[in-house]
């Protein structure tokens, strides 16, 4: 929902009635994951994606449809569904999408925790018996109610939520006995962050991409006339002081990836070293294989053991024969997201 927030609250805040569809499952080459998102006004007007194209056509009419007050609806295309065929998930893969209308209620409780960066989880009944499908439970990080519909915590829906919610990740659930409905529990987690050391021409067409993929960028150089507004007007965090200084203020956990990109020790050996020794899920360092062999040494003199130092990514970014700024932030892009889906190893 992070992607298109900003437009359902200026919908919602317009008083426009807003239709939701979201991905509850998915299988074979399916385009978009489960917990994937478009929202339709009653102009026909759309944001978001449910299949990168495939079917948001068929989606769309079914929205505008509950718009004007029919019940919600669980659509299902694959590739053995003739619609399917019709509006193009030729793919190879099948999906099921819910559309109902968004709760206003709910909807502006949820914004409020995303815009905390907190992460949320929003429970909701997708098949259910007389009036239940379409009914929703708000959680927060923590797995305790927020608002909406209680009633759906039934049996061990609790456990996978806590479960969902560690994993981050969106997923359909098993029906419990004694349960009205079938539910899907959609993970908003907290935005990823890319922490970039320096200030550098690289830095600005990286923190560029990095918001585009919905990071969290933050500039950290005690170098003024590098970190400046001038240089980074569109970063969501800017910090003017030594990397260990500047660590205290952001929270390196393992949502966070830093690129460690000055070429000066007195910077980069620093923020290496602090950075080892939190739960990032990717560090990288700037600079060729002989800059590096040095620099290794100078960190084993700073106490680094050799499990640590192999965690280090450098040189930084996939090997694409980057030369422009705006391509080594490429391939730095390119290696962290293979980094942050497990894909790459260091």
């Amino acid at each position: 929902m992070r992607d298109i927030l900003d437009t359902l609250e200026r919908w919602n805040s317009a008083g426009d009635a807003i239709a939701l569809a979201t991905v509850v499952s998915t299988w074979g080459s399916s385009p978009r994951k489960a917990g994937s998102k478009m929202a339709v006004r009653p102009d026909g007007t759309m944001v978001g994606s449910v299949s990168g194209g495939c079917v948001e056509g068929a989606v769309t009419e079914t929205a505008l449809q509950v718009i004007q007050g029919d019940p919600p609806r669980l659509l299902k295309f694959g590739v053995s569904d003739e619609t399917a065929w019709e509006v193009g998930l030729a793919c190879g893969g099948s999906i099921e999408v819910f559309v109902h209308k968004l709760d206003r209620e709910i909807f502006e409780q949820a914004a409020r925790l995303i815009h905390q960066e907190s992460t949320v989880a929003l429970l909701t009944c997708i098949e259910g018996a007389g009036d239940r499908s379409g009914s929703q439970l708000l959680l927060n990080s923590e797995g305790d109610p927020v608002a909406g519909d209680r009633d759906l915590l039934v049996g061990r829906v609790m456990d996978a939520v806590r479960e969902a919610l560690a994993n981050g990740s969106s997923v359909r659930l098993n029906q419990e006995p004694g349960s009205d409905c079938q539910l899907f529990l959609d993970v908003i987690p907290a935005p990823s962050k890319l922490v970039m050391i320096g200030g550098v021409h690289i830095s600005i067409a990286l923190a560029e991409m990095a918001r585009v993929l919905g990071y969290k960028t933050i500039i950290v150089d005690p170098r003024r006339s590098f970190a400046s507004d001038e240089r980074f007007p569109g970063v969501d965090l800017l910090i003017q002081s030594w990397p260990q200084d500047a660590y205290a203020q952001i929270a390196l956990d393992n949502e966070t990836a830093v690129a460690v990109l000055t070429h000066d020790p007195k910077i980069d050996d620093p923020a290496i070293l602090g950075a080892l020794d939190e739960p990032v899920f990717y560090l990288g360092v700037l600079g060729s294989r002989r800059t590096h062999a040095k620099r290794v040494e100078r960190l084993k003199q700073a106490g680094c053991s050799q499990e640590q130092l192999v965690l280090l990514h450098a040189p930084i970014g996939l090997d694409i024969g980057a030369r422009s700024p705006e391509e080594i932030a490429l391939s730095i892009m390119a290696e962290i997201t293979s980094a942050r889906h497990g894909r790459i190893d260091p």
